[in-house]
């Protein structure tokens, strides 16, 4: 069963590379650790998560405004934050012979460098934050860091977004933005890298409000995926034994997906306490407490955090989507196959919403099929496919998880009326050339 799951990820792994959702990147060059670049479909999707989640997080919601921090901040940040400190290292010996470095625990009871059999280190504790220069001189007056995680870039300015946006308590602010890890053991494809996508919210509260706020944000986040179409039976809450919290935080719940190499965290609700804006204040000087006009009361407020990726989103829709019909299911005879794909993303999510397939490339059915895609692609992304057989030009748009495909033939010269496929069913309708926005628009917003 483990080897067949294992099988599973290499198939989600190579269609992602075919079919231009993700690859590895500076392949040309054998490839850089850990890093990822979208493809054309691969960042349509990813786009789409990301909307989807901003719409939930901040436009449907009175309380919750965006922000989108810079990546280089102050190096007092994260020393304030603990960042530079020993709780943000990893322990790590490393070979003295090809200086790769591992993680002990990872190793189990060999002393020997699994990559050369080369003398190990002693082990030492390594920071992950990734460290830059700011100027034109590398000294330690201009080190900077890549930001580790996107929400101190809120914290620092919680006190502007407060005056400018004229907000009370309870609120909440959003952002999505990059972070960077200097991760010692990523891997999993897209699942751990160094260089990764988070969409983070934090919720500022009365410190005797907190646990309300905190299930109603838990409750709420786990909906999420299950609104867009993450199979109930994949999902889990993991809650954090105190030896899991981190120090400052009372509670903390990560939503597991099980994926085929295990089920492991993609987004955590967390209960954050007061610890950042009291330590922002304290290292910074500036009095980052709450004033509450009504009551008189002065306070820090206390954070209920949720922290997604959107890289790990992505991987999640690509993975829980994915589906492999035995035997095919296109039956014509040149698309017979063993097996057939199918992407059965949300409709909302799907990169390409509609594909315009000609029947043939002869100009009398051209002619109509550009008209049709040029007259969808001002409100949704579709692609024009005339090449090869229509079962082969089916299985493709089935791959990458399009809704609809659209067959212009030779009867549309006739009756002006196109035959529009199902992803999901199969069913067919023909519809009026006329009518045929309005019928898609009602579609993909069902």
């Amino acid at each position: 069963m483990a080897k067949k799951q294992e099988n599973i990820m290499e198939k989600i792994v190579a269609l992602a590379k075919r079919r231009g959702f993700i690859f590895q990147s500076s392949e040309i060059y054998n490839g850089f650790s850990s890093c990822y670049d979208y493809g054309p479909l691969g960042v349509e999707l990813k786009n789409n998560i990301k909307r989807a989640w901003w719409q939930a997080m901040v436009r449907d919601n009175q309380d919750i405004v965006g922000l989108d921090a810079s990546i280089l901040m102050s190096p007092k940040v994260w020393e304030a934050s603990g960042h530079l400190g020993a709780g943000f290292t990893d322990p790590m010996v490393e070979c003295k012979k090809c200086h790769k470095r591992f993680r002990p625990d990872h190793l189990g009871d060999t002393s020997k460098c699994p990559e050369c059999g080369g003398e190990l280190t002693e082990t030492k504790r390594f920071n992950i934050m990734m460290k830059t220069f700011v100027g034109p001189v590398e000294d330690t007056a201009s080190e900077a860091y890549l930001r580790g995680e996107t929400c101190q870039g809120i914290y620092v300015n919680f006190e502007n977004v407060r005056e400018a946006m004229r907000l009370k308590i309870p609120f909440g602010i959003a952002q999505i933005g990059k972070a960077f890890r200097n991760e010692i053991t990523p891997g999993n494809f897209t699942f751990r890298m160094r260089e990764f996508e988070q969409m983070e919210m934090q919720y500022f509260v009365h410190p005797k409000e907190k646990k309300k706020h905190f299930k109603r944000w838990r409750d709420a986040r786990m909906q999420w995926y299950l609104e867009y179409g993450i199979k109930k039976s994949n999902l889990k809450f993991y809650e954090q034994t105190k030896e899991d919290l981190a120090h400052y935080s009372s509670a903390a719940y990560d939503i597991e997906y099980d994926f085929p190499f295990g089920a492991d965290e993609i987004e955590g609700i967390h209960d954050r306490g007061d610890w950042d804006l009291s330590n922002h204040s304290q290292h910074s000087g500036k009095d980052l407490r709450y004033f509450d006009d009504e009551t008189k009361e002065k306070y820090f407020p206390h954070i209920v955090e949720t922290s997604a990726g959107a890289d790990r989103a992505t991987l999640v829709f690509l993975v829980d989507a994915y589906s492999v019909v035995e035997g095919g299911r296109t039956k014509t005879t040149e698309s017979t196959k063993e097996e057939e794909v199918v992407l059965r993303l949300d409709k909302r999510l799907a990169p390409i919403k509609a594909a315009i397939l000609p029947l043939s490339k002869k100009f009398e059915l051209a002619k109509p099929s550009q008209e049709i895609f040029n007259e969808l692609k001002s409100k949704w992304m579709v692609q024009y496919d005339e090449t090869g057989s229509i079962g082969r030009r089916y299985r493709r748009q089935d791959e990458i998880g399009t809704p609809y495909c659209i067959t212009v033939d030779f009867e549309t010269l006739e009756d002006k009326a196109v035959t529009v496929r199902d992803r999901d069913t199969m069913e067919q309708e023909r519809i009026n050339i006329a009518e045929l926005k309005d019928y898609l628009e009602e579609k993909l917003e069902e």
